[in-house]
């Protein structure tokens, strides 16, 4: 919490009433930075945003969708931010059933206006791009993903963000490879912490069916993810941001991914979950046979390991335990501010010790 970096930076964050935002929000804030968002609405109610009251902790927030060019324009120039975390997105692949439209209007012109306004806008120094791992082309072969293994996504939600990745690497090419504004893309991946509420999310979900006493209910119950608490991405975008705000860097795409023994089944995190909450909820399997997210994903962070100096921090129990710890805190009225201030002091305590 003393890296004095961040004091005084202005720093805008798109999509900042949704989970990572909030996170990202409170964490920049408590670093002395000057902290403004744009976001269209609240992802989920409730919300971190709201039971944090993270607007206290803005400089300034904006009610806009970034699919409004005139309005997101206006906001840069008039506040001038030197680092833009860009959030803002769809990020459900069952939501991108249901409004398909929403998906790629969001995620693909929504990061194409953004591009499109930081251009020739010098005072702007580190741009952060957040993809997804949905965007590598899966093959279900288990094989982690590099940074430059070929993209395309077989869902709509993941077809939406491959495109705005691919989009977001043309814009590089074409504008920003020799601009005083740096530009770069992020991928992580299923992430993971207290305050998310979010709609068909499995650890949302198992949560709210355990503290209601009922069973929980698996579609993909033997699928593969890599599991990680939202402060890992959110350490590596910041790392991203710092290394490039004086200085262009040759790699400007990066993975962050957890430790390896942290992409487990979808089941056994299940499980853990229900024992650290002592419940006595039972797991039920049921076949979702619209749903066509992969069985395999894992991410490859050689890059962010060996160039960034990044690694990751807490290991699969550890993530879990700072997750419950959180949620159990929210329901008992606790005060959330402290705790989740306390999580990031006990994950840069560790950081620090790893180095």
């Amino acid at each position: 919490m003393k890296d004095k970096f961040w004091k005084g930076k202005r720093v805008l964050i798109t999509g900042h009433t949704g989970f990572k935002g909030s996170w990202l929000s409170l964490w920049m804030y408590y670093l002395g930075a000057q902290v403004y968002g744009i976001s269209r609405d609240f992802p989920s109610y409730p919300s971190m945003y709201r039971e944090l009251k993270i607007r206290k902790s803005l400089k300034k927030e904006f009610s806009f969708d970034i699919k409004n060019f005139n309005k997101l324009e206006n906001v840069l120039k008039t506040y001038k931010p030197q680092i833009i975390f860009h959030l803002a997105a769809q990020t459900s692949v069952l939501e991108s059933y249901e409004d398909p439209l929403d998906s790629i209007y969001s995620n693909i012109i929504g990061t194409s206006n953004l591009l499109n306004s930081i251009r020739n806008k010098s005072y702007i120094k580190s741009v952060i791009i957040v993809s997804t791992d949905k965007v590598y082309k899966n093959n279900e072969k288990n094989i982690p993903f590099s940074e430059n293994d070929s993209l395309g996504g077989s869902d709509i939600y993941s077809a939406s963000k491959t495109g705005s990745d691919i989009l977001t690497q043309s814009f590089y090419k074409s504008f920003f490879k020799n601009s005083l504004t740096k530009i770069s893309i992020v991928r992580a991946g299923n992430v993971i912490g207290g305050g998310d509420w979010k709609k068909d999310r499995l650890i949302p979900d198992c949560l709210k069916s355990i503290v209601n006493n009922n069973n929980v209910v698996l579609r993909n119950p033997y699928s593969i993810r890599p599991w990680q608490h939202v402060l890992e991405p959110l350490s590596g975008y910041m790392h991203v941001a710092k290394k490039t705000f004086y200085k262009k860097s040759k790699n400007y795409i990066w993975n962050f991914g957890p430790k390896k023994s942290n992409s487990i089944k979808v089941i056994d995190i299940t499980k853990k979950i229900i024992s650290k909450y002592k419940s006595k909820s039972k797991i039920i399997i049921k076949k979702d046979q619209t749903n066509k997210e992969n069985k395999y994903l894992r991410l490859n962070s050689l890059n962010s390991n060996k160039i960034l100096g990044w690694k990751p921090v807490w290991n699969i129990d550890e993530t879990l335990k700072m997750t419950v710890e959180w949620h159990k805190a929210w329901i008992n009225k606790k005060q959330l501010n402290e705790i989740t201030i306390n999580q990031i002091k006990e994950y840069e305590k560790k950081k620090n010790q790893l180095r």
